[in-house]
């Protein structure tokens, strides 16, 4: 969640359907255009190749756009390198070896992947994490360039136009804080917005560069594969569905797209062959950040802190939390109560039962409005309906920023209203102590041993939420699959 800019953010109390949508929106970015996000090391020395992308005034505005949305670019110079030398070998193997290409990293935790019309690539850091070898980055980054060659991503920029103007649309006319945070999320989806047929199409064609580069073929399916059991897992914590119509009108299912990758691959050679640098490429990962940047905030468990703006809280018992640029959403674990935090400017001289029923939420009850202090901090409440929904509402003066914490729920009782109003007096100012050790995730490749199995290295994991699942997620391994001594693996560690 970044420093709000805006003085403020008009909306009205949503309905079950929006804020469901808004919710898995946010999930379904990390299946967007989603594919591993590797580097190759090669013995044999790759040509160097021009990589500067000459950006237009229009190309120029989409990066920066990108960047805002992605967190920023990632340093990390030796895995840079490795993507540059992927990039560099793929593109010699491809259709078009005179296009020009360059990647950036981008600093997200989401899974993701895409390309702009001129040859400007991009992955996040959580797509690179996701990834287990070579091969598999390399399936990712030919199928973006396939996107490119084929030309579907200046068809999609066209789309991505036309989306933008609609959310503005959106936004203007519905004054609805939770539509607005989806039409956000939406244009960022608008990415990756290919057809069906696209999508197969630049997987069979990037299936054939990869193979033709010397990599193995069947990285796309296993990296396919790591992507749907990483939606499902996001998808069982939030109780979303990724396989949801809204997702699959625009993007194959994951099990069709396996199927089709590999069908490619068989055209080239059998499994088993081609390069895969597992060890090679693991070690390269070793230190990287994971999850979310703590200078954007990040969640630990039902907490979230963010010690640039120096605040932290706990959401109710049973609640999953997504950190994202614009806002922390919460959702219980049955679906039946929602939260959404944000910050906005407010004028001093405006008190803030006077803020609550400004307009920027409809159907407040008058009758509900009461001041309050939490945490030494002047705060005030109401609640509100929606169709199928009641909100309880808290805005709370923090400094020159005014904080909004809006809860959700189907059926608000007396009892959930409690765990609400004991959730906001969590709030409170970060200790110096905290602030300073706030410090990011990282990955680091251990190596298994003699009498390690899955759930002995899944507790070294510093991810109390169903940390086995996430290793093996992590790892690309199945429920049958077992870890053997000498193998690298990816763990999490504070």
């Amino acid at each position: 969640m970044t420093q709000a800019r805006n003085t403020d953010v008009h909306g009205r109390a949503a309905p079950r359907s929006r804020l469901y949508a808004a919710f898995a929106a946010l999930t379904l970015l990390l299946g967007a255009c989603s594919t591993a996000n590797m580097v190759t090391v090669d013995a044999l020395p790759t040509p160097q190749r021009e990589r500067t992308v000459l950006l237009s005034a229009s190309e120029q505005r989409e990066h920066l756009r990108i960047l805002g949305a992605y967190g920023g670019t990632y340093e990390n110079q030796r895995v840079q390198a490795m993507l540059e030398k992927t990039v560099d070998k793929l593109v010699a193997a491809s259709e078009r070896p005179e296009q020009k290409y360059e990647v950036t990293i981008l600093n997200s935790p989401a899974v993701n992947a895409f390309a702009l019309p001129n040859g400007q690539l991009y992955v996040t850091r959580g797509l690179i994490a996701l990834a287990n070898d070579t091969s598999e980055l390399a399936s990712v980054l030919s199928h973006e360039m396939a996107h490119v060659i084929a030309r579907h991503a200046a068809i999609r920029e066209d789309q991505a136009r036309q989306a933008q103007l609609v959310n503005r649309v959106a936004t203007d006319l519905l004054s609805d804080p939770i539509f607005g945070a989806l039409a956000l999320a939406k244009s960022k989806i608008a990415l990756a917005n290919f057809s069906r047929a696209q999508e197969f199409e630049a997987d069979g064609i990037g299936v054939g560069i990869s193979a033709r580069a010397g990599y193995d073929p069947y990285g796309a399916q296993r990296f396919l594969t790591s992507m749907g059991a990483n939606a499902h897992l996001r998808a069982a914590r939030a109780s979303i569905d990724p396989r949801a119509p809204d997702f699959l009108s625009s993007h194959p299912a994951t099990p069709e797209r396996v199927t089709n990758a590999v069908a490619s691959a068989r055209q080239y050679t059998a499994p088993g062959a081609g390069q895969r640098d597992r060890n090679d490429y693991l070690t390269l990962l070793d230190g990287l950040t994971y999850g979310e940047d703590p200078s954007e905030g990040f969640v630990r468990g039902r907490r979230f802190l963010h010690p640039k703006l120096g605040f932290t809280f706990t959401a109710p018992d049973g609640f999953t939390l997504d950190n994202t640029p614009h806002a922390v959403f919460g959702v219980k674990e049955n679906g039946a109560q929602a939260l959404r935090l944000d910050v906005v400017r407010v004028a001093t001289e405006q008190t803030l039962p006077e803020y609550l029923t400004s307009g920027w939420i409809e159907n407040i009850e008058q009758k509900s409005i009461e001041e309050m202090t939490v945490g030494g901090f002047p705060a005030a409440t109401a609640t509100a309906s929606g169709d199928q929904w009641t909100f309880r509402l808290y805005v709370l003066r923090f400094g020159s920023e005014v904080y909004r914490l809006i809860y959700a729920a189907k059926n608000r009782t007396e009892a959930v209203d409690k765990s609400f109003r004991d959730s906001l007096g969590t709030f409170r100012r970060m200790t110096v102590s905290e602030t300073n050790s706030a410090q990011p995730l990282k990955l680091k490749m251990a190596m298994v041993k003699a009498g390690d199995t899955v759930e002995r290295l899944a507790r070294r994991m510093a991810i109390g939420d169903r940390a086995v699942e996430r290793f093996r997620v992590l790892n690309g391994l199945d429920e049958k699959d077992r870890v053997k001594p000498g193998d690298l693996v990816k763990v999490v560690v504070e």
